[in-house]
């Protein structure tokens, strides 16, 4: 049988990993067994914070939301429970948008959330 000799995908696989941990500091960069600990740590890392970046975000929309809705003399619980009674189905993402960009439509909105409460 002959002699299999692995140096190229070695040193394919040794690239693949020095790549992505081009930039960091120290021998972090250019040793491969220092690096292939600081590559996997990142991927970790970064797979994690893809998740915790949702919830963020959504707390971030949740707390405009609830800033606008309290200028206009609402809590943020009874202006989402006042939409969803008066049938507008616009997501969080959409009414903090508008909560800063509209003040205008917003006050309408928050409005109209009142009267079905009102109404309920």
């Amino acid at each position: 049988m002959a002699r299999v000799k692995r140096g190229v995908t070695t040193h394919a696989r040794h690239r693949k990993i020095l790549k992505l941990a081009k930039g960091y500091r120290g021998r972090s960069s250019t040793n491969f067994r220092i690096a292939i600990e600081r590559v996997e740590k990142a991927l970790r890392y970064a797979y994690r914070d893809r998740r915790a970046k949702k919830r963020n975000f959504r707390a971030l929309w949740i707390q405009r939301i609830n800033a606008g809705a309290r200028l206009n003399g609402l809590t943020y619980s009874r202006f989402m429970s006042g939409l969803k009674k008066a049938g507008i189905e616009l997501d969080r993402k959409v009414l903090s948008d508008i909560a800063i960009r509209e003040p205008a439509t917003f006050k309408s909105l928050v409005d109209q959330a009142a009267q079905a409460l009102k109404a309920a």
